[in-house]
C-alpha cells in the first residue's frame, strides 16, 4: 500500500445491502485464530488432483494432503467475508481458480487479521490470503518502528488496491483527501498499515502546523465502521474496493459515502513463508496461468473489482 494501502497496506482487500449492514453492525467479529470459526473450501472437496497442470511443482507434502491450508480475516467484504456459513468474496474466488491449475483444495480459516502471519509462521496455515498489501516492512518481519518482530514473508502479488476514504453519507466534513483529516478523528483497524498510514499522515498535519489526527484503532474494519457512523470518526481507512462496496451496501447505500486516491495504489499479496519457496513459485506459476486463462479477470468481474487487475504475477514487488 505507498501513502497508504491497506488493511493490508500503506496506501491501501455488488454484492447484497445486508451484508454491509452485518458488517457495520460488527456481527463479523471474529476473536483471533486460535479460535477461528468459519470455515470454507474453495475447491471441489475430494483427493488431490495429480493430473492438474501444476500439482507437480507443490510441495510434497501439500499434494499428499490436498488442501492449502488459508488464514484470512472474513470481515472485509468483497474481498473475504462470510455468507451463508461460507467465506466468500475476491479472495476465495481467485483462490478456486488457482485450485484447478494446482489440483488442491484452498481451505479458508478466519481468524483476527493481526495475528494471521504468526498463525502462518508457526504452522497453522500454509498461506495468508486476506487483502495483505505487500511492504518491504513485512518482508523483512518489522513492525512500524522498523523493530525486528520475525523472519518476514515472501509475497506472491495478485492485486492492486489504493486508499479508500470511508465517510457519513453527505461527506458532513467535506473530506476530499488524506490532507483533510488534519485535527480529525479516523477510525482504522488494528494491525493493517492503514494504522501505521494514519499515523503518518498525523505527523505530516503536526509538521504542518494543522493539528493531529485522532486515532482509534479497533480489532475489526466492522467497529471502525460502526465509529464513523456513529459519529464518534470522521473517516474509516481501508482499501478502495471495500470503501466502495461498504459504502454501496450498508443501509441500503444511505450510510456512508467513499473517496478514492487512485494515486497511492500498492499491490496485494500472497504471504507465504520465506522457507516454503516451492509453495511460492507454484503459486506464482498458477497465478499467472489464471491471469493468462481469464479465470481471474472473471474472479475480480463477479465483485466489480476488475480496476484492481495485475496482469502478471510478481514476487515482493511491494515497497
Amino acid at each position: 500500500m505507498t501513502a497508504s494501502i491497506t488493511r493490508r497496506t500503506t496506501a491501501a482487500r455488488s454484492r447484497i445491502a445486508a451484508v454491509g449492514a452485518i458488517a457495520v453492525a460488527g456481527a463479523l467479529i471474529l476473536t483471533g485464530c486460535g479460535d477461528q470459526t468459519d470455515k470454507a473450501s474453495t475447491a471441489p472437496s475430494g483427493a488431490a488432483d495429480n493430473s492438474a497442470p501444476l500439482f507437480s511443482k507443490l510441495p510434497k507434502k501439500i499434494q499428499d494432503a490436498g488442501v492449502i491450508k488459508v488464514g484470512t480475516d472474513a470481515t472485509y467484504a468483497p474481498m473475504e467475508f462470510t455468507e451463508g456459513g461460507k467465506i466468500v468474496g475476491v479472495d476465495p474466488d481467485i483462490a478456486a481458480a488457482l485450485s484447478k491449475q494446482l489440483g488442491v483444495q484452498f481451505k479458508f480459516e478466519s481468524g483476527t487479521f493481526d495475528t494471521l502471519i504468526g498463525s502462518m509462521q508457526t504452522g497453522r496455515s500454509d498461506l495468508v490470503m486476506s487483502s495483505l498489501t505487500d511492504t518491504k516492512a513485512r518482508q523483512e518481519g518489522l513492525d512500524d518502528k522498523g523493530a525486528k518482530t520475525g523472519a518476514g514473508v515472501d509475497f506472491v502479488d495478485y492485486f492492486s488496491s489504493s486508499t479508500g476514504i470511508l465517510v457519513k453519507k453527505g461527506n458532513p466534513e467535506g473530506i476530499k483527501t488524506l490532507d483533510d483529516l488534519c485535527g480529525k478523528k479516523v477510525a482504522v483497524q488494528r494491525g493493517t498499515t492503514y494504522e501505521t498510514s494514519a499515523k503518518d499522515q498525523s505527523e505530516k498535519c503536526k509538521t504542518a502546523g494543522k493539528g493531529e489526527i485522532g486515532i482509534e484503532s479497533f480489532p475489526t474494519d466492522a467497529e471502525a465502521q460502526t465509529r464513523v457512523k456513529a459519529g464518534g470518526a470522521v473517516a474509516d481507512l481501508n482499501d478502495s474496493p471495500v470503501a466502495a462496496y461498504i459504502a454501496q451496501t450498508a443501509g441500503g447505500g444511505n450510510d456512508f459515502e467513499a473517496i478514492a486516491n487512485p494515486t497511492d495504489a500498492g499491490l496485494f499479496g500472497i504471504a507465504v513463508d520465506k522457507k516454503n519457496t516451492e509453495l511460492r513459485d507454484a503459486l506464482k506459476e498458477a497465478l499467472d496461468a489464471v491471469i493468462k486463462d481469464g479465470t481471474y479477470k472473471a474472479a475480480l468481474d463477479k465483485w466489480n473489482a476488475g480496476s484492481g487487475a495485475v496482469t502478471e504475477a510478481k514476487i515482493n514487488a511491494g515497497s
